[in-house]
C-alpha cells in the first residue's frame, strides 16, 4: 500500500468487484504510516521483544495514523470511483471489544508475560454495524483501533482483526493480501507455491515454511475459518487481477486454505 500505482490498481479491482455484485469489506493496518507519524511527532518507539510498545501518548498518534490518514485516504480514493465507501474502526458500534495483549516468551526455561501497553487482542465481535452498511450497499473500510472493556483504546494487529471479522460475518472468501504469491515450500522458488492446503496440514508447517511475517497471516486464516468463513486465501495484492481470478472461478494463483 506504499506503492501508489499498486494501491490504485487494487482499489480499482475492489470497486469493480463491488459494481458486479460482490460485497467487499476492507480491513487495513498502516505500519509505515504509524512509523512516519510517530517520527514526525518526535516520539521514539520503544520495542519489547521486537514488538512496538504503545503508551497513551503514542496511541493518540497511532489512532491519528490509522483512523485519520490511512482510513481517510482509502475512503476518498474509493469514493472517487463511486462505490459508497464508509470509514469506521473497531470502536464504531462496538464492532470489536479489545483486551490487553501480553507478549509471552520463554527465556532460560522461564516464561514471562511482557506488557506492550495499548496493544490489544480481539475479545469479541458484534458485526451488526457492518451488516447494516452492507445491506445498504456501502463498502466498509475498517481500521483495527478498538475499545476495551476497561475504557482504554487499543491497536490490534490488522491480520488478527480481519480474521475475526471474516469469521463473524461468515464471509464466502477471506483474502489476506501480501507481497508474495502465497505460501511456498521454498521462498526462493516461485514454482513451489502451495495452491491448496487444509488447516490440519498447516499445523506441521509452523517454524518451517510458516515463519516471520507469514505467521500472523496464517493464524488469521485459521481464526476466520474456525469462526465461519468459507475459505481463506493468501494473495499477492501487488499482482493485478489476483482477487478477480478466484471470485470469478478462473485459474487462481495463490494459496487457498480450507477447513
Amino acid at each position: 500500500m506504499t506503492d501508489e500505482s499498486v494501491k490504485s490498481t487494487l482499489l480499482h479491482e475492489i470497486a469493480t468487484l463491488k459494481s458486479t455484485g460482490f460485497n467487499p469489506v476492507i480491513v487495513h493496518g498502516g505500519g509505515p504510516v504509524i512509523k512516519q507519524t510517530l517520527e514526525a511527532a518526535g516520539i521514539e518507539s520503544e520495542f519489547v521483544a521486537g514488538h512496538r510498545k504503545t503508551d497513551a501518548v503514542s496511541m493518540k498518534y497511532v489512532e491519528m495514523a490509522l483512523r485519520g490518514s490511512v482510513n481517510g485516504e482509502l475512503v476518498s480514493l474509493l469514493n472517487k470511483k463511486k462505490v459508497g465507501a464508509v470509514g469506521i474502526s473497531g470502536k464504531d458500534g462496538n464492532l470489536v471489544v479489545a483486551e490487553k495483549r501480553l507478549h509471552r516468551e520463554t527465556i532460560d526455561g522461564k516464561t514471562q508475560d511482557l506488557d506492550l501497553g495499548q496493544v490489544g487482542n480481539v475479545k469479541s465481535v458484534d458485526p451488526r454495524v457492518l451488516q447494516v452498511l452492507l445491506s445498504n450497499d456501502f463498502l466498509p473500510v475498517v481500521s483495527p483501533v478498538s475499545l476495551g472493556q476497561d475504557g482504554v483504546d487499543y491497536n490490534i494487529n490488522a491480520d488478527m482483526f480481519a480474521g475475526h471479522l471474516a469469521g463473524a460475518l461468515q464471509v464466502h472468501s477471506y483474502f489476506v493480501l501480501t507481497d508474495v504469491d502465497g505460501l511456498m515450500e521454498d521462498i526462493n522458488d516461485p514454482g513451489s507455491l502451495i495452491k491448496k492446503v487444509t488447516l490440519e496440514d498447516l499445523k506441521t508447517r509452523y517454524n518451517s515454511i510458516i515463519r516471520g511475517g507469514m505467521i500472523p497471516k496464517i493464524e488469521s486464516c485459521e481464526i476466520a475459518l474456525n469462526r465461519g468463513a468459507g475459505q481463506a486465501c493468501i494473495v499477492n495484492g501487488t499482482r493485478q487481477g489476483a482477487l478477480t481470478e478466484l471470485l470469478t472461478q478462473k485459474e487462481f494463483k495463490g494459496t487457498k486454505i480450507i477447513s
